[in-house]
């Protein structure tokens, strides 16, 4: 098979603009992954090249928005893979930077800075990662297909923004992404908990609101608050 090039979309955002993301890989003769949150896995497709008899394989992470980790994780999960390879694996190179839009050009651009897996890189653990953090909330943020189309994606955008704003990090407020939280003619939907208070329609404006009034100042914001 000799190279392959895949290209790992980063975040839930990549996910979401799939379509585009396997236009471009289709484009450039590249194969498609996806480092959470989406099909196929990089492991998965890590192993489906290998298997296939690729000599080299190298990994361009995408991130199209503000919700990718760091490059450094993409290092992190692929050195996992080749650990567990062990002699069984092609060479594995990683772009040292993020690929951010959907574009040929930019992409071979990005293919000029690669850097080889040393097996050196740090693991999938750290003590930093051992204990349930100390959240007074957990946000939940619908990323069903409904409330994706109606733009859940600038919703969670513009909470984690408000957020860091007011300097509230996992240990005050955990932000989770989901699938379909059911009450669709509701979208976007956002729930907090252990409040148990539902949200419909949560636009940008909206979310700094629930920040603001709920999750800082303690009251939920009645007019955007869902029956139960």
């Amino acid at each position: 098979m000799g190279e392959a090039t895949l290209l790992v979309g980063m975040s839930v955002r990549e996910v979401d603009a799939r379509a585009g993301l396997r236009s471009l890989a289709d484009e450039v003769g590249a194969d498609v992954a996806f480092l959470q949150l989406g099909d196929p896995s990089l492991s998965r497709e890590l192993d489906r090249l290998a298997d296939a008899g690729a000599t080299r394989v190298v990994l361009v992470g995408v991130s199209l928005g503000t919700f990718a980790p760091a490059a450094s994780w993409l290092r992190r999960v692929a050195a996992h893979w080749c650990r567990r390879r062990a002699g069984h694996r092609p060479d594995v190179d990683v772009a040292t930077r993020l690929l951010g839009s959907l574009d040929a050009a930019a992409l071979t651009a990005t293919l000029g800075e690669v850097r080889a897996l040393t097996g050196a890189e740090p693991g999938l653990t750290s003590s930093a990662w051992e204990a349930v953090t100390a959240h007074r909330h957990q946000v939940l943020v619908c990323r069903g297909p409904r409330c994706t189309a109606l733009g859940s994606d600038r919703t969670a955008e513009a909470l984690v923004l408000a957020l860091m704003a007011r300097d509230l990090g996992d240990d005050d407020v955990l932000v989770t992404h989901t699938g379909c939280q059911l009450p669709c003619n509701q979208a976007p939907v956002l729930t907090v908990q252990p409040d148990d208070v539902w949200y419909g329609a949560v636009d940008p404006a909206a979310a700094r609101r629930i920040v603001d009034e709920h999750l800082v100042g303690g009251s939920p914001v009645e007019d955007l608050r869902l029956p139960r």
